[in-house]
């Protein structure tokens, strides 16, 4: 039993069978959905996650699939098998109302500003932080959630939630560069962040190039092809290297198509652009969907790249807590957990799901990274008063 279950005492079906399994080449052997409105935004706070909110669980509890009223449910795009919504509306009787996101900042506006009541969220680690600090999060009550033992201990207390009281982890994934073989082929082999951010490199694309439209994802990325440590630039308060990271940015805009955080993947596989910055797990889906894991590769560049933890968390404004808390144990039930990646096709940190996941998910590197790739990548701390000028540098690039 995992440290999180003592603290308290299913997607797309045969279809799936159809993938012919290619390798998804991981170029970092050298050495954190998508529908039409997401993009998960990335990684972890490490360090001070500010004051603990003072709000409770519901002062008598919530039983285990207790519901207390429709649950509204706000997600990022494609990133939720509908089956999964429909099977949680069947077992509990109560009805989803369920809408979506292209960022965590769209989240965190309406969540503070209580335009919209929302019962269950689905926020990146970093912005789990930030909404500790601002109690925004209500602590969970882990007594209505026994599926949570099927979370792998390495999920456990981490940094951007120490005591792990706000949140369960749901998808992990990382982000690196998509592009066409021929790429790959003119790179010499080695997936580079050079692509995007060195002119005469990027030369050698024979089409477009788009990076995604979030901003500690694109700084972070123009960090690590400036040879800067993340974690280190955004704990230090290195402002000049994000200032630096922000005018190779700005540097770059003319060689790209666009910004983009919703078709990224689509985009690449339909010629669109040729190189993509984007998610693990769009691109998997991508390729997938048109059969293009021959002609199109996902990489880890040899610089490193980021990864991230997105979550389910409960808003400290929520109306219906009980049925937030029943769906996030339905989640956390092995099979459905399985059904959530096979969907989604971004790691799981749920364990138990592991022999109910497709071979072709476990065993893609660009989903699973091996260890001497993993250690290259880093998680996005929480920025603090940094985030506003990492936001900055990329309005200033756009501009």
């Amino acid at each position: 039993m995992n440290s999180l279950a003592k603290t308290a005492s299913r997607a797309r079906r045969a279809r799936w069978l159809a993938l012919a399994v290619a390798a998804v080449l991981l170029v970092a052997a050298c050495g954190s959905d998508d529908d039409s409105d997401a993009a998960p935004a990335t990684t972890a706070a490490a360090g001070d996650t500010g004051t603990a909110t003072d709000t409770a669980p519901p002062d008598e509890g919530c039983a285990p699939g207790e519901t207390d009223g429709d649950l509204a449910f706000y997600n990022w795009a494609d990133y939720m098998d509908e089956e999964l919504l429909l099977a949680f509306e069947e077992e509990s009787g109560i009805s989803v109302d369920y809408s979506v996101y292209e960022s965590n900042e769209q989240m965190l506006t309406q969540v503070e500003s209580g335009a919209a009541i929302y019962d269950l969220v689905v926020p990146s680690d970093y912005m789990v932080a930030l909404m500790i600090s601002e109690d925004l999060l209500r602590p969970l009550d882990f007594d209505a959630l026994p599926n949570v033992v099927n979370i792998d201990d390495a999920w456990d207390n981490p940094p951007f939630d120490p005591e792990h009281r706000f949140h369960v982890a749901y998808q992990w994934g990382t982000t690196g560069i998509g592009m066409t073989y021929d790429v790959l082929d003119a790179l010499g082999g080695e997936s580079s962040w050079a692509v995007i951010f060195d002119p005469d490199t990027a030369a050698l694309v024979p089409g477009s190039i788009s990076l995604l439209d979030d901003a500690p994802e694109a700084v972070s990325a123009a960090l690590k092809y400036l040879g800067y440590s993340i974690t280190e630039t955004i704990e230090s308060g290195d402002e000049e290297a994000i200032r630096e990271a922000g005018a190779l940015l700005k540097a770059t805009n003319e060689r790209l198509l666009k910004y983009d955080s919703v078709t990224f993947g689509d985009d690449l596989v339909n010629g669109e652009v040729d190189v993509a910055h984007g998610w693990s797990g769009g691109f998997a889906q991508a390729f997938f969907e048109t059969d293009a894991y021959e002609t199109h590769v996902y990489t880890i560049p040899v610089e490193g790249g980021v990864r991230w933890v997105d979550t389910m968390a409960i808003p400290h404004n929520a109306d219906n807590v009980c049925s937030a808390h029943a769906m996030i144990n339905f989640l956390l039930d092995a099979q459905n957990g399985a059904a959530l990646t096979n969907y989604t096709y971004y790691g799981s940190p749920n364990e138990a799901a592991t022999p109910y996941i497709l071979e072709e998910i476990l065993e893609d590197p660009g989903i699973y990274p091996p260890p001497d790739v993993y250690e290259r990548l880093e998680l996005i701390p929480q920025m603090g008063d940094l985030g506003l000028i990492v936001q900055d540098m990329l309005t200033e690039a756009k501009s």
